[in-house]
């Protein structure tokens, strides 16, 4: 399969890292540019990054954050020395504070591609007009757009949204029309609406239609993705150009080295032994400590990758709940070793991991639907501390 070309980058395979919150810090997307570049498993006794062949996108950073320069978000928005080209993913409702954030981003050189997203399904962001709501009120999505591309310069902007807000208000073709137009470089589309959530299965025929009515520029599916014969399927099927993976590599980040498998054609699947994924587990908490500072604050961060990790595995519900008690990566490598690390990877260790809420009603603004092409503006107050997509 052909590179997926994002700007001036090209990405092979063409593969997206979704932006998670409180998932895909530094640390995480380490590991999985390790395992893309094929050093994941020795990575443990210390093989360094030298750049990665896919684009791993940041936490979703809010752009008024990112103006006021809050301290979470410029350690959220740091980059490990080896990451090339730094994605970020920039929330944002207001087309002058976006504008201003993108200007940020290119004067000081904090990043080579921006991503927008549009895909958040949160009652709090849609209430207030914003994530998955905004794309159905088109001239508040173009005047946007058209801040970002510009306050961008040489640098790629690419949108990530939903198929619209419910089954009755879709705005994925509109919204793809109008990213064309105001010159945005690629379309990531998550097969599903606001209401859906994370429910139900992604419908993979949204993707195909939008790549049939947007030919200039790439499009790429995102949905229900969980392992690499899922990605090339999702190809095949749809005629998209790349793929974005999102809760398949939840305590799989070797789904990376799976992928370069499959797009290359040798087809070779990783099936590590418990003991191969307690060593990728031990270097994950690890990694996170030294990114924190803090040797605790990044054992305990960790804590919410046990249950992913160990998915499968005859662990029994006392160890897990001790691996994510752990405080100290001294008391997490005691608990690992307490565990049969000689098991074999299990017929159980696939399938759906991390949020799976099925349909709830969207909160809107009062009126938001009574016109999709009023100058509507988004709440100031829809620019909060979540994500989604």
């Amino acid at each position: 399969m052909k590179p997926l070309q994002i700007g001036p980058h090209t990405v092979f395979p063409s593969v997206v890292l979704a932006p998670m919150a409180g998932i895909t810090n530094a640390p995480f997307r380490t590991l999985c540019r390790e395992f893309a570049e094929g050093t994941g498993w020795d990575a443990g006794a210390g093989a360094p990054a030298t750049g990665g062949k896919g684009l791993f996108v940041s936490e979703m950073i809010t752009t008024r954050a990112l103006v006021e320069r809050n301290e979470k978000t410029m350690q959220l928005i740091r980059f490990d020395a080896g990451e090339r080209p730094r994605s970020i993913q920039l929330y944002g409702v207001d087309p002058a504070t976006v504008g201003k954030a993108v200007r940020m981003i290119v004067e000081e050189d904090l990043a080579d591609h921006i991503d927008l997203n549009f895909g958040c399904p949160v009652p709090k962001v849609t209430r207030k007009g914003g994530g998955s709501a905004l794309p159905y009120k088109r001239n508040l999505l173009r005047a946007i757009l058209r801040e970002a591309v510009t306050g961008a310069g040489p640098l790629p902007v690419t949108v990530k949204m939903r198929k619209g807000i419910d089954d009755d208000h879709l705005t994925y073709l509109d919204a793809g029309r109008i990213a064309v137009e105001e010159g945005v470089t690629a379309i990531a589309l998550h097969g599903r609406t606001a209401a859906q959530h994370y429910g139900g299965t992604a419908d993979w025929s949204a993707i195909a239609r939008l790549k049939e009515a947007v030919t200039e520029i790439p499009v790429l599916g995102n949905g229900d993705i969980w392992c690499a014969e899922d990605a090339v399927r999702m190809m095949r099927e749809t005629g998209c150009d790349g793929v974005v993976v999102g809760r398949g590599c939840l305590g799989r980040p070797w789904l990376f080295a799976d992928l370069v498998a499959a797009f290359d054609g040798t087809g070779t699947t990783a099936r590590p032994t418990l003991r191969e994924v307690a060593a990728v587990m031990r270097r994950h908490a690890r990694l996170l400590a030294e990114w924190m500072g803090d040797e605790a604050r990044g054992v305990i961060d960790f804590r919410k990758h046990v249950a992913w990790y160990t998915k499968g595995f005859a662990v029994g519900s006392q160890a897990r709940q001790r691996l994510a008690m752990a405080s100290s990566l001294a008391e997490l490598d005691e608990h690992l070793d307490s565990l049969d690390l000689t098991q074999p990877w299990p017929e159980g260790a696939e399938g759906p991991r991390g949020r799976t809420a099925g349909t709830k009603r969207v909160v809107l603004p009062d009126g938001w639907l009574d016109d999709p092409y009023d100058r509507a503006v988004a709440g100031a107050d829809a620019e909060l501390d979540t994500s989604g997509g």
